[in-house]
């Protein structure tokens, strides 16, 4: 398991309904697999397993014990003053693609 994925770490959710959100880290199931947490109130991403390979970590990290509960998580986001970067999530960046249309 790459150690860049551990407990407290906040990173991106790349796929899925919950892409551009930011999460934390809340426990490590194997080397595919983490559980991460929003929470919910603050991001919108709700407790569950992620696979590593959807997730992308962020330079940021958060003290909390393994298995922390929503409630713990917030708590610790509000503290480190990191609840609007959080928030804003990330922006997928979309390039237009050039059409041509072909007419005969």
């Amino acid at each position: 398991m790459p150690k860049v994925f551990d407990v407290g770490r906040v990173c991106v959710k790349l796929n899925g309904r919950e892409a551009g959100k930011m999460c934390v880290v809340v426990d490590i199931v194997d080397e595919r697999f983490v559980i991460v947490t929003g929470p919910k109130s603050i991001t919108g991403v709700k407790r569950r397993r992620a696979n590593v390979k959807h997730l992308e970590p962020t330079e940021y990290k958060v003290e909390i014990n393994r298995g922390a509960s929503d409630e713990e998580v917030a708590k610790v986001i509000e503290a480190a003053g990191l609840t609007e970067v959080m928030k804003k999530g990330v922006q997928p960046k979309l390039f237009m693609v050039p059409t041509v249309n072909i007419t005969k």
